[in-house]
């Protein structure tokens, strides 16, 4: 057991505990997207006024957008050999980094509980324990994997890729012999309000994914190639988002009385009875289970990473992570327990609000890695607070402000409706204005710090080697 459970947390991992390959993402995250809440996002877009045909279209637009951004921050994994959110410090400082990472973890609390309702529901289902029960159990049974760690995450991914790409199969072939495809794609009148909101969707989606997506390829060999592993990140991402929010959108087209507010029960009965329904039930936690683990280990994660750039801590107890990880769980089950019955609305707010936030810090770093650190890093001095990258970076923390409030005037949220919303006829751009605003002005203000640009002044076993990666 002592070789299953992950010893490392926020420090660099040396090459001699690298392994696999880049193929890897690609299981990974084909798994963490067959499932349920992202059958739900799909369903959304006609929830709120789209048709299917346009949709399905504007589903993938977002996905493959998105999708790509964050193929790009998983290709940092194997040439730093670090968590994701730690290396928000050579931008904003070693204790600035603290603003991102904050609003990072309510996210992954959030999904948490968002994911706990959808799967309470089948594993209360499956063990006839009721609704509320079933989130306890599966919110406990997450909190053990992740506390486990990469290697059992990365074989779960692999597991919940084959059972729910069969149960999705499945699940097709059934709405397929209950409606007709070619009715429920007739509709081709394109409104572009509805049509944004769908991209919006499922870049958030995606966009979601950014800040813990290196957690799970900073295992990889230094020598992985960069574009394998943004390759092999987006194809498995994007086919598994897109997959899951076709059949949640045609579903949702087909009998939305039936299928909103009742998405377990729903796809479930679409399957059948008997022992088809108990393996459909056993797929919808799996899946859930999967990506609920992502999210309580970048919680843990980003809350060590949070508390060490204070405390200058870089290791931790296997005491220690069991209380963190305890503590996520906690916070999620509790927001999943009080929000369970108003689920769909506020997951629609939730993922969108949520993006405001995350659109600027994914553009910040990423301009700064690949454009003005030129992927290299100097991994030492991301713990200490008097070196290089400072305590408090604040020309990078007024450029992030800046991003969130340059998206305010064009996000539309059930809470708030910019100004500017309106005259586009309800459409929401706002994230899209979060990517250009802030990359443009890091770029700008960044590019001429030599502190930011110069070659680290030693090398380092621990320094992030140069280059793309052929």
């Amino acid at each position: 057991m002592a070789g299953v459970v992950e010893r490392r947390s926020i420090d660099v991992v040396p090459d001699e505990e690298r392994h696999g390959s880049a193929v890897s993402q690609f299981t990974l995250w084909l798994g963490a997207n067959l499932q349920i809440t992202a059958v739900i996002t799909g369903a959304l877009a006609v929830v709120f006024g789209a048709n299917a045909f346009w949709s399905l279209i504007g589903l993938l637009l977002g996905n493959l957008l998105g999708g790509a951004v964050m193929a790009l921050h998983s290709a940092q994994g194997p040439r730093l050999g670090l968590p994701q959110m730690i290396t928000s410090r050579a931008q904003f400082g070693v204790r600035g980094a603290v603003v991102p990472l904050a609003l990072v973890i309510v996210m992954y609390i959030g999904f948490f509980a968002s994911g706990s309702v959808l799967a309470g529901q089948a594993v209360g289902e499956l063990t006839h324990l009721g609704e509320t029960p079933g989130i306890v159990l599966f919110a406990t049974a997450t909190a053990v994997a992740a506390a486990v760690g990469y290697r059992l995450i990365h074989t779960l991914g692999k597991i919940a890729g084959l059972v729910c790409a069969l149960a999705f199969v499945y699940l097709g072939i059934r709405l397929l012999e209950r409606t007709d495809l070619g009715t429920l794609l007739a509709d081709h009148r394109f409104g572009l309000p509805v049509f944004l909101l769908a991209v919006s969707l499922s870049a958030s989606w995606q966009l979601a994914f950014g800040p813990y997506v290196a957690d799970y390829s900073r295992y990889l060999p230094r020598h992985t190639s960069a574009r394998a592993t943004f390759w092999w990140t987006l194809s498995g991402s994007v086919l598994g988002s897109q997959w899951s929010m076709t059949f949640g959108a045609l579903a949702a087209a087909a009998a939305p009385a039936a299928f909103v507010g009742h998405e377990v029960s729903y796809i479930v009965g679409l399957g059948g009875a008997g022992l088809i329904a108990s393996f459909l039930y056993f797929a919808i936690a799996l899946g859930k289970l999967t990506i609920n683990i992502l999210n309580t280990y970048g919680g843990f994660m980003s809350l060590v990473t949070s508390v060490s750039g204070f405390r200058g801590q870089r290791t931790l107890s296997p005491r220690g992570r069991s209380a963190y990880i305890a503590g996520i769980m906690l916070a999620g089950t509790a927001v999943a327990l009080l929000g369970k019955d108003s689920f769909l609305t506020s997951f629609k707010d939730f993922l969108l609000f949520l993006l405001t936030f995350f659109t600027p810090w994914s553009a910040i770093n990423l301009v700064d890695y690949y454009l003005i650190s030129k992927e290299r890093y100097d991994i030492p001095a991301l713990s200490d607070p008097a070196g290089r990258y400072g305590a408090w970076n604040v020309r990078a923390l007024t450029v992030y402000v800046l991003g969130v409030l340059a998206q305010l005037p064009f996000l539309a949220t059930h809470f708030f409706t910019g100004p500017l919303v309106a005259p586009l006829g309800g459409a929401d751009i706002s994230w899209l204005v979060g990517l250009a605003v802030p990359a443009v002005l890091y770029w700008v203000t960044a590019r001429r710090d030599t502190a930011r640009t110069a070659e680290p002044a030693a090398p380092h076993e621990d320094q992030a080697p140069a280059g793309l990666g052929g």
